[in-house]
């Protein structure tokens, strides 16, 4: 089965064909067959795609919008000029997963779309305004574009966190806020995590109800996640992504005083405020450089930069209390697990990180973290560390095209249990 998997943001479109389906899935023999990335959409479009065993491809086209952009990515997936191996008309391509940002309370589970399922996205909206929107352009252009007689799915970001307890995911607030606007948190990144979580399972070839791991996802957007018997206990992400952990572009954790008091001494509006805290704060605003961890490790090491090494520290300061504070949510954890572009690939945040760690248990292996090839996965713990420490490169894509296999074939994925639910 050839699955084309879409992720459409507010101004932007990545790709990916993959081959799968139950048999390749037990033996995790999928086969990614192209990729790409739109870029600028509503402009002079930036477009980079490639498929496997061949060269990238990089070039421009004016694309007004994702029906534009989708329309154009369905003609290269077709024409002669891409060389994807099985793809020879828009036939071949048997189904379409698309990744959803907000699922609210309503989706548990990733669903085949429906003009009901639809519905329910668009409902959403208002808990996910810059993302929600994008995904539905996405979905309804697909729709036009190939027809209602290709299935499509949809897999949402926050519903491997619909199994957070009510003591993890509401607010000190006045609960009618929760009854009303249903105003808690969400969680995202939770196919990433999901993912991650499954991957260490394998590794350790362990069943999930045995996955007592601290997932890192560190990239320009950062969470971390309590998995506790394999399901979700806590996220750091809130009602927004903007929660959590210090990310590129986005404060993470503050008081909510700070807004009002800028507002009355700096003049600022509402949006004003909000344009800050996600878009001017984080690693960009502390070192008042870059959001890029690779540029501000550069100017840390080549020119002493002392704006950029408070940045890292604080960034990694905030990991590592999450991690203590998850520890101890969870009663013990058999393993921390890094992602994601940041966790993935670079060795000193990682060490930066687990220093100081030692104490629940964690002793890095300098070599192995600092050896461990880009792309690749492995144990970066000593032999003796109660507290294992592993590098798993996460993969929301082949998430998204084995969630879309599996539904289509009739085998819905696993459904995690609901958190408890609050009583009044």
């Amino acid at each position: 089965m050839n699955i084309l998997v879409l992720n459409c943001g507010s101004s932007s479109l990545r790709f990916q064909i993959i081959q799968t389906d139950l048999q390749l899935i037990e033996k995790d023999a999928d086969r990614r067959l192209a990729t790409g990335r739109v870029s600028q959409i509503g402009t002079e479009a930036l477009i980079t795609c490639q498929a496997a065993g061949h060269p990238k491809v990089k070039l421009d086209a004016p694309l007004r919008d994702h029906h534009a952009a989708i329309d154009w990515v369905l003609r290269w997936i077709v024409s002669p000029e891409s060389k994807i191996e099985a793809i020879r008309s828009l036939a071949d391509i048997h189904a379409v997963g698309h990744r959803v940002v907000h699922g609210g309370e309503r989706f548990i589970i990733s669903e085949r779309l429906t003009p009901e399922i639809i519905a329910a996205i668009e409902d959403c909206m208002e808990l996910a305004p810059l993302h929600n929107p994008a995904n539905l352009r996405g979905i309804r252009a697909t729709l036009k574009l190939l027809g209602e007689g290709i299935p499509q799915v949809a897999v949402f970001d926050t519903s491997f966190h619909t199994t957070m307890p009510a003591t993890s995911y509401l607010y000190a607030i006045p609960y009618q806020f929760y009854r009303r606007h249903k105003i808690r948190r969400y969680g995202f990144h939770g196919t990433s995590h999901r993912y991650v979580s499954r991957r260490y399972a394998q590794l350790r070839k362990l069943s999930m109800e045995e996955v007592n791991v601290i997932t890192l996802h560190l990239g320009n957007g950062c969470s971390a996640c309590a998995i506790k018997g394999g399901l979700s206990l806590d996220t750091s992400m809130g009602f927004t992504p903007l929660e959590g952990l210090v990310m590129g572009t986005r404060s993470g954790d503050i008081d909510p005083a700070i807004m009002d008091y800028l507002s009355r001494r700096e003049g600022l509006t509402s949006a004003d405020i909000d344009t800050l805290l996600n878009k001017e704060s984080g690693l960009l605003g502390l070192s008042g450089l870059t959001a890029d961890m690779r540029e501000l490790l550069q100017e840390e090491a080549e020119n002493e930069d002392r704006r950029a090494h408070l940045a890292i520290d604080i960034f990694c300061t905030r990991v590592k209390k999450y991690v203590g504070a998850y520890y101890a949510e969870m009663g013990g954890a058999d393993a921390v697990i890094f992602t994601g572009g940041i966790g993935e690939n670079s060795g000193v945040i990682r060490e930066r990180i687990c220093s100081g760690l030692e104490c629940l248990g964690l002793v890095l292996d300098r070599n192995r973290n600092n050896e461990i090839p880009s792309g690749e996965g492995g144990e970066i713990s000593k032999e003796n560390s109660r507290l294992r420490a592993y590098v798993i490169p996460t993969d929301e894509e082949l998430m998204i095209a084995r969630d879309t296999a599996r539904i289509l074939s009739g085998v819905s994925p696993a459904a995690s249990p609901p958190g408890t639910e609050p009583k009044d």
